[in-house]
Parts: structure tokens; sequence; C-alpha cells
């Protein structure tokens, strides 16, 4: 007897149409003609096209199909894309026999992402190598997957009449790559080849004046320049550099006396990663970064060096590190020189192409009057540079990247964040200036602007928040800014508000809060916040800096902080650090003798108008500055007593630390004391018994560098006591370390280590610097929840 017969129907995949909107980093990536060839590959019909709010596409054709294609758009996308979110809305079918894609659409607001400029990819520099490749030796050789993005965009959508390249019409050839989907160089907007393309100008300055070079290779020639010794101003993708052969020491000197550098280091560019294995001490995360799209300055521990270009000591005195950086645009790999070429320099200094305190110069004709008495040759070209970027610096601790200067190859992507915001701009501070747009859950920090002090860099800034608006569509509601009554960026705001509300943010607590929110912390739980840093005004009109905060979104108490000290003579304090150490060694009882230091250093007449000064109290704000007193005992230990640059005094501290005897154990330590006043409770931190031991250890002979390692773990024991007292009273067991201070990778290491083997979370930056670069990220959290959303 038979069972029952089954019957097995196959339903016909039934016919779809799909609308798809892509938000994130998808235009002036390849993102159409990958979206075409998923569509073609799959048998779909309908269309993509480029708007103000992503890319859109329409796709037709069997259930599975459809599904298949959404399924594989975020999966499979072009290296330089980056998907944030990808919306679908079915569609009445429409029929159609191809996928095509249409002219880009613009009107309505602008909620795409631009790309930043990517380092030249592989396939380029083999055409850029290839003498039968048509772009052999161009300059200027891009696609999809690499060449300049933001510093070229003057709107949205990212199509090239958008951008400094609409002036170039594009020859048959290139037309025709242009317009053929399976080309790489489909809808690459800055595409070029020598035919079509953007020139390079070589000017060198004679005793007659500025003279054009004609009749020879411009960077043959200028290579040539270098290797003699020379100057030469070169025009990247966001300004224009000063380079100079980094193994010519009389070259270096003139170029640090002629920017007016004092002793701060240079960066070095060198052609590949391995040239520079003998200089630095090189991980596999430094590698990554080196060779990675962003290319930024990868600050590494410098190393003996045995064989190979070695770096004249002036690139960069009394530092324990070597700023280094690949080169990212096919003009950089020329001027080191491809395989084959003439000798020339393996080692250019690559500095940014102002003076020092100005911003970097974008404009042709501006570089040569503003650089005309620095550089002794111009590597121009006729490409225009619509957005100012400096490089991005980044260093790695404990494995981890750590974003000293957020700008180049980083600049405009947005970051995510742990909470809604109004439109809003925070202006962030008055040095390392970058401001924060934001909307949603989406901030964009700007690209490094430079320090406030500087009528340029304040155009500069200017200028850079109407570009970052128009290509986010940001319109603010708020502007957000420090509370420091003198601060440039805080007048800005002021000037500009035009009827919104100006929300003013305490700097520290703005520091924690950047912490917070890079982290994805929502704020419901307060955090020990530990903000070290130079300089920021104090809500009692002190200068803080050394700071122990219980801080959320919502607010912060102030739980301790260095005993304060005075700051003698404000900015002359800390260009001379031994009037820093003058003043806390008068705070701490301890004599001026001659056989310290800081002491002799000080000139005699100086010395006697700073002691009357601090007994009478005239213009000594008092300061709890963890970074003033790096300073101090940096001075104190003899190791650096006039400060260049922002910081010497603590790089050289640190460096000194790094050459300490490892089997030393010693801390010194700091006396707690908790204060009554009001009965808050505060913990001050006395530093009079670190001062004290330090003195004594020097009286008795020893050596500087022991004394800077002491010094490192005795502010690595206050930390660690200072939470451990913290969640003791409060039951708090996160710490962010934030601020300048913590850009030294030997504190933030040992901070982060023992705070961890006592149970501690210790949130650390990587993506956003802990110096006032990151400060507006902060600013805009805590004002969110100042003026909440709906």
């Amino acid at each position: 007897m038979s069972g029952p017969r089954v019957t097995a129907a196959v339903a016909e995949d039934t016919v779809r149409r799909r609308r798809v909107t892509v938000r994130g980093v998808v235009q002036g990536v390849g993102f159409r003609p990958y979206l075409y060839g998923l569509a073609t590959d799959l048998a779909l019909v309908g269309h993509v096209t480029n708007t103000p709010e992503g890319v859109v596409v329409e796709v037709e054709g069997t259930d599975t199909a459809v599904a298949r294609f959404c399924d594989r758009i975020a999966a499979q996308a072009p290296p330089l894309a980056r998907v944030d979110s990808v919306h679908h809305r079915d569609m009445p079918p429409a029929g159609g026999s191809a996928f095509t894609i249409l002219t880009s659409r613009t009107g309505g607001p602008a909620r795409t992402l631009v790309s930043p400029d990517s380092a030249t990819c592989a396939d380029c520099l083999a055409e850029l190598a290839d003498p039968a490749d048509r772009r052999h030796r161009h300059p200027f050789v891009n696609c999809t997957h690499c060449g300049p993005r933001f510093t070229i965009v003057t709107g949205v959508p990212y199509d090239r009449a958008n951008t400094t390249m609409t002036g170039f019409a594009m020859c048959p050839d290139c037309a025709r790559e242009y317009a053929d989907p399976a080309d790489r160089r489909f809808h690459a907007q800055p595409v070029a080849c020598p035919a079509c393309g953007p020139r390079l100008r070589l000017v060198v300055a004679r005793d007659a004046g500025l003279e054009d070079v004609d009749g020879v290779d411009p960077v043959t020639e200028a290579r040539a320049l270098l290797a003699r010794g020379a100057i030469l101003a070169v025009k990247g993708l966001g300004g224009y550099h000063l380079a100079c052969d980094a193994t010519n020491q009389t070259a270096v000197d003139l170029l640090r006396r002629r920017k007016a550098r004092g002793d701060k280091p240079f960066a070095v560019m060198a052609r590949t990663a391995d040239d520079i294995q003998h200089l630095v001490r090189l991980s596999p995360a430094e590698r990554s970064l080196l060779e990675g799209r962003a290319r930024p300055v990868v600050l590494m521990r410098r190393r003996h060096a045995v064989g190979g270009p070695r770096p004249a000591a002036a690139v960069a005195p009394g530092s324990p590190d070597l700023g280094v950086m690949l080169p990212y645009t096919p003009l950089h790999h020329l001027l080191l020189g491809l395989p084959g070429d003439p000798d020339g320099p393996r080692l250019l200094v690559m500095t940014s192409g102002n003076l020092s305190g100005e911003p970097i110069v974008t404009d042709d004709t501006e570089a040569l009057e503003r650089l005309a008495h620095l550089a002794d040759a111009w590597l121009a070209h006729d490409r225009p540079i619509h957005v100012p970027c400096d490089d991005s610096v980044v260093r790695v601790c404990d494995g981890q990247p750590l974003v000293i200067r957020r700008s180049r190859g980083y600049a405009p992507l947005p970051l995510c964040l742990p909470l809604p915001v109004r439109p809003a701009l925070a202006v962030g501070g008055d040095l390392k200036n970058a401001f924060c747009l934001g909307t949603g859950r989406q901030a964009w920090l700007s690209a490094h602007i430079g320090d406030m002090d500087d009528v340029g860099t304040q155009r500069a800034f200017e200028h850079a928040t109407t570009q970052l608006e128009s290509i986010t569509g940001v319109r603010p509601e708020t502007l957000v800014a420090d509370r420091h009554p003198g601060y440039r960026s805080v007048a800005w705001a002021d000037r500009n508000a035009a009827h919104r509300p100006v929300v003013r943010v305490q700097h520290h607590h703005a520091h924690v809060a950047a912490a917070m929110a890079e982290h994805g912390l929502d704020g419901t739980r307060p955090v020990i916040g530990v903000a070290f840093d130079g300089t920021g005004h104090g809500d009692d009109g002190a200068i803080w800096g050394g700071e122990f905060l219980l801080a959320d979104y919502d607010g912060f108490s102030r739980f301790g902080h260095l005993a304060y000290v005075p700051l003698p003579g404000g900015d002359a304090a800390v260009r001379r650090p031994y009037r820093m150490a003058l003043a806390h060694l008068r705070a701490a009882g301890i004599g001026w003798a001659h056989d310290v230091a800081c002491t002799t250093a000080c000139p005699p007449d100086e010395l006697r108008v700073l002691a009357r000064q601090l007994e009478r109290d005239l213009n000594c704000v008092p300061t709890s500055s963890m970074g003033r007193l790096f300073d101090a005992v940096s001075s104190l230990a003899g190791v650096c007593h006039r400060a260049g640059y922002e910081a010497q005094a603590a790089v050289e501290l640190e460096a000194a630390a790094l050459r300490a005897p490892a089997d030393d154990t010693t801390a010194y330590d700091f006396a707690l004391h908790a204060s009554q006043d009001n009965g808050s409770g505060v913990v001050r931190a006395d530093p009079a018994p670190v001062l004290a031991a330090i003195v004594a250890d020097l009286r008795a002979g020893v050596e500087p560098a022991l004394v800077a390692a002491r010094f490192h773990r005795a502010v690595t024991g206050l930390v660690h006591r200072m939470c451990a007292r913290a969640r003791e009273r409060h039951g708090l067991d996160t710490v962010t370390l934030t601020g300048g201070v913590f850009a030294n990778t030997l504190l933030s290491s040992a901070c982060a280590a023992t705070l961890r083997a006592d149970g501690f979370t210790v949130l650390r930056h990587h993506l956003v610097p802990p110096n006032d670069g990151g400060l507006a990220l902060g600013q805009l959290m805590v004002a969110a929840r100042a003026t909440p959303t709906d």
C-alpha cells in the first residue's frame, strides 16, 4: 500500500524593488562603482546617485537577489569607505533594462561624510614607477582608493565640481577612465594625468629676486637642492612643508634658526619603515600606523643608531622620541627617490610651512611672501588647497594608539556619541585649538587649528568653522566655550553667538568628559577623573592643572588637587622653569641654596626680584598645575632650565627617567591633607616632601636620571592613593587619565598598570588627544546636559 502522494510546488521568486540610503564615508571612495558592480553581478536593474544625505540606490530584481545586494553593501565596501547606516524602503516595481549611475543630486541638508585624505595606494605607486605607464612619475597620480579628499572639498555632494579640481578639464583618456564603472578611477574626482592634470613649479630665490626654473624636471632639481643643503618649501595635501636633508647638521640648524623654533623637535620623513629601524624601536603597532592610510607622524623611542643614515643632532635635541612619517603623496615618493633614481637625501625634515605659532601656509602667493625668509626654493603646484590640514601626530602606549594631534588622515571623520546632542559648536581652548560640531549622536572634531594667540590662526579658525558646517550640514543652536575669561576662543563665541546661548564649561571637567565620551560612557555613573595639564581656569580663580574630580556630564566635584603654589610672572614661569622650581622650594620651606641647580640657573638680579615678588605676592596667581610641577622638578634636577617650546622641561625629564637603571624602585611620597574649609574635605596633595627628598638626593650625588624616575614613581603613587581614597569614600572604580601631562607614556603606562592591579577600570585616550586638542568634545557633551535634547 503506497503512502499519500505529496506534490512540491516551487514558488517563483517574486520581483522586488527597494530604495536604500547609505550614510557614512560613501562619496569619493568608489562606493557608486562598487554598488554598480554588485548590482550587475546579481542581475539587478535600477540606479545609484550621490545626494547630500548620502548614496541613494534603487534596485529591482528577484527577492533573493535584492536581499543579497542589501546584505553585502557594508560587508564588502571599498577600503576608504565607512558605512554608518543603511536604511531600506520597499517601492513598487518600475521595471528597467539595466543598472545605471545617475548624476549627483544637489539641494537639501548635507548628511553625508567626507573622506579624509589618504596616502597613495600600492596600485598608483606601481604606475608612478612604471616607465611604460602613462602616469609614470606623475606627481598627482591617484584613484578612488587614495589621494586628496577633505583638503580639496568645497561643497557636497562630493563631485568634481565641488572640489578644487573643477578647473582641470579631463583629457579623453582620463574621461574614459572616469566614466568606466570597471575602472578603479571611475568617478575618482581628483583623477588627472600629465596631459590634463596639475603642474609642478619650482621657484628659486636668487640675489636678484625669485626666479622660475624652466627647462629641467622640477623634482630632479629640487632633490639636487636638498642634497646641497637648501631649505625647500614643498606644497603638500593640506599646506606647505619646509624640508631639508635631515642628516645635514648645517641645513637643520639653519632651518631651526629661520623658523624661530627653539629646541622643539622636527619630524622626519623616510622612504620606508625599514629605513628607520636603526633609529627607533619599531613595534608592529607603530609599523602599522606608519604604513596605514592616514600616515601620521609617529613618535617612537629613539635607539642608538648603528649603520644607515642618521638624523643630525639638531633634529630632536633632548627628546626621547623621534617623530617619523612615511611618504603619503606621489610627490613625496619622487622627492625621496624611486628605485633606480640617482642618490639623494633618504631622510628629510618635514615641518609645517610657517613661522612658529602661525597657521600653516596653503596659498601659493602667500607662500612666496610668508616663507620668503625661511625657504631657499619652492616646489609648488597649481591644484588649490581649500582646507588647511597639518600632519597628525600619534604615538603608541601599551600597544594602543594615542593621538597627540588629530588632523590629516583623521579629520573630518566623526566620532559616535554615547548620548544625543542638539546642534552645537564647541570652540575648544586657546592652545592646540580644535573645535567640535555635534548633532544627534555624531561629533566632528576639526583638524588641528593651532594656538589662538596668532591673528592668522583666528582667521583660520573662522574659515574652518564655516567650511565644516557647510559639509556636515550642522547649524549650531548653541555655542560652548571654556570658562577662562581671557581666552580668544571664548571671545569669538561671544561675538558670534547671534542670540544663541553660550554655555561655559570648566576646563578640566571638559577633559574628563572627553575621555568618557570617547569610551562610550552614558554618564549614569560618575568617574574618578584625573586631569593633569599645564593650565586651566579654576572655578576659584586659581590656575588648576593637578585635579582629581568626581565627574559625569551633568557636573563635577573637586575631590582633590595639588597644593597651590604661586606662579610667579605667569608666562615667564612657563618659559623659565627655574622660576617655578624656586617658587615650589619656597612654598615647601626649602632655602634657595647655591648648590641647587635652579638657584644657580637664575641670574642674580632676577633672583632678587623674584624673592621680593614672592614675598609681596605680586603677579603670583596660585596654581595646582601638575605640568608646572614637572617643570619645577626638571629644573631642580638640572635637566632643563629654559623651555623653548611647550612642555620641553617635562619632555626632557621623561627622557632622563628613561635612562635610569631599571633595578632602582625608590619612590618619593606626597603628603595628603584633607582640607576642612567649608567642610569640603577636599584632599590637598603637598609636594613638599617630594621636593625635600629630591634636594637630599641631589646633595648626596644621586644622578638626575634616578631623580627623574623616582619623581615619576611619586606621581604614579599619588594617583593610586588618591583614587583609592575616592573609591573608599564614594564607591567609584572607573578612572579616566586625561590632560596633556598624560601624553607622557612613561607616566600613563605606570599609572594605568598600578590602578588596574588594584581593581580599577582605567580609561585612557586613543582616538582623541588627551591635551587641549580633545577639549571641545568634552565641552560638547557637558553642554548637551545643560541644553537637553527632546
